[in-house]
């Protein structure tokens, strides 16, 4: 077990979430969901903005052409580099929101929906490509979390965090995905599974909700790295940095009677790994 953290945003944040890094310009993008708000940071700088959205948003992407695709409680949206917002793909469903969200290599965009009070079966797992069609790949998930795809694009992860799994599917030419099956289960009294990324190695990262820490697993399923930390809700982690070395890992303070003094903030650990580069959302 290691503990080589450093804080790279001192924060508040009520549900931190899916850090992403832009390599258009070179900052990390998180959100802070129940917060409904998108923050940039700038490492090079140390630089910070907060953009305010109109409700509570589980991910925000870069797009190819400029600006976010942001994954929120009513659907899925974009915000133009002016500023300009439309919806993509608008569906309302009462007491459901967005979660966690990726970006495939095909560029289409891998959203998850959860409900308010994580009713077994009450969220969605869909695919939704440039033109705003959206279809549901995954229609039985409690809390849609991590998403993640190999480095030759052949594999996906996924996790429903609810289930203590870490998935993994076969992805066919066409961009389905088939075969779901167990890469690793986190075992009792170790925290939840909630995001995850996918190193150029084929090792997937995987934040522990309520396990304090971050996990490397092999592409064959073994443990073979813990990153301590001192924030029990661990929420997502993503490879950022000019070389996309230095893993970057967002967490909560929502739900804690006594947080501890960076629950909420963003940690980095320099030189974790080697990331791979995300694509941007193609629309």
């Amino acid at each position: 077990m290691t503990a080589d953290h450093e804080v790279a945003v001192r924060a508040g944040a009520s549900l931190g979430e899916g850090p992403t890094w832009d390599p258009a310009t070179g900052r990390l993008l998180w959100v802070d969901i129940l917060g409904s708000r998108v923050h940039t940071y700038d490492p090079s700088s140390g630089r910070r903005a907060v953009r305010t959205t109109g409700q509570h948003v589980g991910a925000a992407k870069p797009r190819a052409g400029g600006g976010l695709v942001l994954n929120l409680r009513d659907g899925v949206g974009l915000l133009d580099p002016d500023g300009t917002f439309r919806w993509l793909h608008r569906e309302p469903v009462p007491g459901r929101r967005a979660n966690d969200a990726a970006v495939a290599p095909d560029g289409s965009l891998w959203a998850g929906t959860m409900r308010y009070d994580e009713a077994p079966g009450g969220g969605t797992l869909s695919r939704l490509t440039a033109d705003g069609a959206a279809g549901t790949v995954l229609g039985d998930v409690t809390v849609s979390n991590g998403t993640g795809w190999s480095p030759d694009g052949l594999l996906m992860y996924y996790i429903d965090s609810p289930t203590r799994r870490v998935d993994v599917f076969d992805r066919r030419p066409d961009g389905r995905v088939t075969g779901r099956r167990p890469l690793a289960v986190i075992e009792e009294g170790a925290g939840f599974p909630d995001g995850l990324t996918v190193d150029a190695d084929g090792c997937v990262w995987v934040a522990l909700w309520d396990g304090g820490a971050v996990r490397r697993y092999t592409p064959g399923g073994r443990l073979d790295r813990t990153v301590a930390l001192p924030a029990p809700r661990v929420t997502a982690c993503a490879f950022g940095g000019p070389d996309l070395t230095d893993l970057y890992i967002t967490t909560a303070r929502v739900g804690l009677t006594a947080p501890t003094p960076l629950s909420g903030s963003v940690l980095v650990v320099p030189g974790a790994g080697q990331g791979l580069a995300q694509p941007a959302f193609a629309g």
